[in-house]
């Protein structure tokens, strides 16, 4: 009797580390790391990897982890972070910027790589014939705006202006495109363009100021490397009298006064879904086409607009501030925890 009792405890032990191993081996299957990397610190692409990390936390909780690195607008410093990414088997990496996503795909054709902020695919990979889908091991985000309602947009606000001109980086090949694009439209409408582009931020100072004295409008396209150095931007067009189209937020809240803008929280939390369809459904990233942002928004720039003394027509939305946009963050949480009150009394 003695013996059947010890059999059946031994038993009961060896069931139980049985589950508790079994259950070791499940969690660490679903577990995730993340490689992401950014282009550089500005605040769409800010708010881009943040949309990305929250789709992923919403999802997966605990259980996913983030290599995040930022280049500080190096390309060669891409090539590195991803590197260290393949070197570490991450199980999906984010690109954040077109360097990024060039980067990634010279690192790997094996790790998932997911891009936003990315404006043209088929540029970014010298893609001839892209379709929509880039196949292999990359997919993601475009944050590509409709370019011929951005030249509308100039032509609303100045329709008397004659010389407009391209301020873009000579580095990035989707600032190229877009610059491209734009100019075609612009045309169009009448105007004479001229391109002003700068190799990196050493050399931007000097070609604004060129710009600035020679162009009625300046138009600057969704640029990484601009919409890092808003500051000498507008330190330069605004004394000069040089109003300020812009590609994207930022860059309009920086030196601009008016955008056709999307969200780029919105975009990096749409390519975070995406994620998770490839690491938790299984879904194949070489099926999957390039998403774009559903919604565009024409915004301006109060302060800049005022300074100028441009009337903006009643359909634009005007930018927070930071004070602004800090006050209505801490008022969000606010409201929730009102309305969680409100249906705890009706329960």
């Amino acid at each position: 009797m003695k013996k059947q009792v010890l059999a059946a405890t031994l038993a009961g032990v060896l069931t139980v580390g049985m589950i508790g191993s079994v259950t070791t081996v499940s969690a660490e299957e679903g577990t995730y790391t993340i490689g992401i990397c950014q282009l550089v610190q500005h605040d769409a692409l800010d708010a881009a990897t943040q949309g990305f990390k929250d789709a992923l936390t919403e999802e997966f909780g605990d259980a996913v982890t983030f290599d995040e690195q930022n280049a500080q607008g190096d390309s060669n410093t891409c090539s590195t972070i991803i590197n260290s990414f393949v070197s570490s088997n991450v199980d999906l990496i984010l690109a954040n910027a077109t360097p990024s996503l060039q980067a990634a795909a010279a690192g790997t054709n094996e790790i998932p790589i997911l891009g936003t902020a990315v404006t043209e695919y088929g540029v970014a990979l010298e893609i001839s014939d892209f379709d929509g889908t880039v196949g292999g091991n990359i997919s993601g985000t475009s944050d590509l705006a409709p370019l011929d309602q951005q030249a509308a947009m100039l032509h609303e606000l100045f329709p008397d202006a004659k010389n407009v001109g391209l301020l873009y980086c000579s580095a990035e090949a989707n600032s190229q495109y877009q610059v491209d694009t734009v100019k075609a439209a612009l045309e169009e409408l009448g105007y004479t363009c001229e391109y002003y582009a700068f190799s990196d931020s050493n050399d931007l100072s000097s070609v604004v100021t060129t710009a600035a004295s020679e162009s009625d409008v300046i138009y600057v396209p969704t640029d990484n490397t601009a919409a890092a150095n808003t500051e000498i931007i507008n330190n330069i067009c605004l004394p000069a009298q040089v109003p300020v189209i812009a590609g994207e937020e930022g860059i309009c809240t920086g030196c601009g006064v008016a955008t056709l803008s999307i969200s780029y929280y919105d975009l990096g939390k749409a390519t975070g879904e995406m994620a998770v369809r490839i690491l938790k459904d299984g879904e194949d990233i070489s099926t999957m086409p390039v998403e774009y942002a559903p919604n565009f928004t024409k915004e301006y720039n109060a302060d800049i607009c005022a300074e100028l003394g441009i009337e903006i027509p009643d359909d634009y939305v005007v930018i927070p501030t930071e004070d602004e946009a800090a006050e209505e963050s801490e008022e969000e949480p606010a409201e929730d925890e009102a309305a969680e009150e409100a249906e705890e009394e009706a329960e």
